[in-house]
């Protein structure tokens, strides 16, 4: 599992922008302003040696009143989620009495932490850092997040014991496929439905189990390893009678999967976690099923208005099948099985060259590129470029002007022609090298065009 890493500190001294910085993303909102981020916000680190799920925070304070309280709690909780810990502190406001209490509690878990002094830009490092030695978290590293300057240094010092996962064979592990949902939406009953045993504690107390635990079994023959992101967890290894289900592990679960399987409950509306680990699937190209649980305690005369609202919310997933399920009695459950092998399957295809060509000949015939600067976007050839999820590379002029609009119609005729069920497709598009461009850059000499002489005519 990918390892989880918190980044923690007193309001103000960057953590969201050091957080948007090695995701590569803007999901974090920065202000000049403290107190901004409140939540914990989880995304994928985009840079460094080892892959890792990050965790932004809003901050500890030593005596937080009001809505201070509830941010603290919130960073309290992504500290007991981690496996590692940055202490991100103000390198041009020096050290301060909330980074000296913030360095006693991070100390007290026992955890690895690595002292981020942010802000350093054109100051000193070794001077910068003489002041913080007295936090007994190591060598400091001078950081500027706003400019990029020593993120991927800092994170690869903090995870510098560990070793990047490479993926297990796939014969031997079969098809991993990760449940995920809110707490109380059946994602235990699924489990033990799908598995054919009472493996998974499934009751009617939201958020029973913890922990991310695989499971292997075999279906319509087929190898399988579900990863139950509310804790798959023998009745006797319970210890808390409550424990909370971890969106970390649920993202750790994700990076692990081929499949992801949404679980809904029926009688509640999508919500905002739902969405959004749902697009960290998306993000991260997997396969992806929606399991809408409990519809057979809906009346029918509520199921049009049910459907026509979850294809109104999940509009950014549009390739994702909707399956009404009891996990309960087991109603629908089979063709959800049978689906994340075709979904699977269809992710691991292999895809050839000509026929993707031929494809995409006809793609542009029903429907051409739109000009730039008067000039027709021309996409030549293209070849796969790997799996799961499919890619597709696309070789062609001006292609860096390629509209999103037109990357999803294609994406659309590929899933279509290939068969290509329940898996984003990934395309990627390629400019081919103009012979002109090497000529300015030098690399290759003009040929003289032919002289003729004025008033002669070339013999034929």
């Amino acid at each position: 599992m990918l390892p989880v890493v918190a980044i923690v500190g007193r309001p103000n001294v960057g953590k969201s922008t050091l957080f948007n910085v090695l995701t590569r993303s803007h999901a974090a909102i920065v202000a000049d302003v403290p107190g901004v981020t409140r939540d914990r916000q989880y995304g994928y680190a985009r840079v460094g040696r080892v892959p890792c799920v990050l965790i932004d925070t809003g901050g500890l304070i030593e005596h937080p009143q009001g809505l201070d309280a509830q941010m603290r709690a919130q960073t309290e909780k992504a500290v007991a989620e981690a496996d590692f810990l940055i202490l991100v502190a103000d390198a041009r406001a020096g050290m301060t009495a909330q980074d000296q209490f913030i360095a006693r509690e991070l100390r007290r878990t026992g955890k690895p932490v690595v002292l981020a002094l942010n802000k350093a830009e054109g100051l000193e490092g070794d001077v910068v850092a003489a002041d913080f030695h007295t936090l007994g978290l190591g060598m400091p590293l001078a950081i500027a997040a706003s400019h990029g300057q020593g993120c991927l240094e800092l994170l690869d010092a903090l995870l510098a014991g560990l070793e990047p996962e490479s993926a297990p064979a796939e014969d031997t592990t079969g098809i991993r496929v990760a449940i995920i949902g809110r707490p109380n939406v059946g994602k235990s009953t699924l489990v033990n439905r799908l598995i054919g045993e009472e493996r998974v504690i499934a009751s009617e107390q939201p958020g029973t189990t913890r922990d991310s635990i695989l499971v292997p079994f075999q279906r319509d023959g087929r190898e399988f390893l579900f990863i139950d992101t509310a804790g798959v967890r023998r009745r006797a290894r319970v210890e808390d009678p409550i424990e909370r289900a971890s969106v970390a592990r649920t993202l750790q679960a994700i990076a692990g999967a081929h499949v992801v399987i949404l679980v809904l409950d029926a009688h509640d509306n999508v919500g905002e976690q739902d969405a959004s680990v749902l697009g960290q699937a998306l993000d991260r190209g997997r396969v992806i099923l929606i399991a809408v649980n409990k519809w057979d305690g809906i009346a029918q005369e509520q199921r049009e208005e049910i459907k026509r609202q979850l294809t109104l919310k999940l509009d950014f997933v549009p390739f994702a099948p909707l399956h009404f399920i009891s996990a309960r009695h087991g109603t629908g459950v089979g063709e959800l099985a049978r689906d994340a092998i075709r979904g699977y399957d269809a992710a691991m295809r292999a895809l050839p060259t000509p026929a993707l060509t031929r494809t995409l000949e006809r793609a542009l015939e029903a429907h051409q590129p739109p000009l730039v600067r008067g000039r027709r976007i021309k996409l030549r050839y293209a070849h796969q470029g790997g799996r799961n999820p499919p890619r597709i590379v696309i070789h062609g002029n001006q292609t860096v002007s390629v509209p999103e609009a037109y990357r999803r119609y294609l994406a659309n005729v590929y899933r279509g022609a290939f068969d290509l069920y329940a898996t984003p497709v990934a395309i990627e598009f390629r400019s081919d090298v103009n012979p002109y461009d090497r000529v300015k850059a030098g690399k290759v000499r003009p040929r003289k065009a032919a002289r003729t002489m004025p008033g002669r005519q070339r013999r034929g």
